[in-house]
């Protein structure tokens, strides 16, 4: 069965927290059809913003991304996937956190990068559960919602249905785990592989 991974755009959005998992499961997808060539692929991925139709979001380092639906199209995800980059402007809308809610209600997983932790716990998808973000935003992660269980020096952190990660290139290393999880380690290995990336597989933070 393939499962539909959603990625949230929106202005702002750091680039790679954005691009790190689109890679990661597309990836995947034509690593294991290669393999095992007529199956069906394990993921199919697609982006959604809060910009109209046809109207580009703009990455925090001025990149324009171009989402494949947008809030009001209200499309379903097996997997929700929650970037981070600067969130004020989604943090304060509430049909984006509306969205995010009810797209979550709906999906098998949850995750987010970096400080899409902040949206996640926003808009009430995380309330006490383990979660971590980017190592610069744990104290401010932890003040604005004091009952989250907020973890610093993880990777990622694997709560059930919710898995969130710390900055950036933590984000790969949580998709390739989320692979791992839905499509078997060596789909995780081999799309790491692919992509010529050590993968960190391990949710723990290396000692200095």
């Amino acid at each position: 069965m393939t499962l539909r991974v959603l990625i949230l755009a929106f202005d702002g959005i750091e680039a790679l927290d954005f691009a790190g998992p689109f890679e990661v499961f597309t990836t995947a997808s034509r690593v294991s059809q290669r393999l095992n060539p007529g199956t069906e692929a394990p993921f199919e991925v697609a982006s959604v913003a809060l910009a109209s139709a046809g109207q580009p979001v703009q990455a925090r380092a001025g990149l324009r991304l171009l989402a494949d639906h947008d809030l009001a199209g209200n499309p379903a995800a097996d997997l929700l996937i929650v970037p981070g980059g600067v969130v004020d402007a989604p943090m304060a809308s509430a049909a984006t956190l509306r969205w995010i809610t009810e797209c979550a209600a709906g999906a098998q997983l949850v995750a987010s990068v970096c400080t899409g932790a902040f949206l996640l716990a926003k808009s009430g998808v995380v309330t006490r559960e383990a979660v971590t973000t980017h190592w610069e935003d744990i104290a401010d992660l932890r003040e604005q919602f004091p009952l989250l269980d907020v973890r610093e020096g993880e990777r990622w952190i694997d709560s059930g249905r919710v898995v969130s990660s710390a900055g950036i290139s933590a984000g790969i290393d949580m998709s390739l785990y989320l692979v791992e999880r839905l499509a078997g380690r060596a789909l995780a290995e081999r799309t790491a592989r692919q992509m010529d990336y050590a993968w960190t597989s391990s949710s723990s933070t290396p000692s200095a």
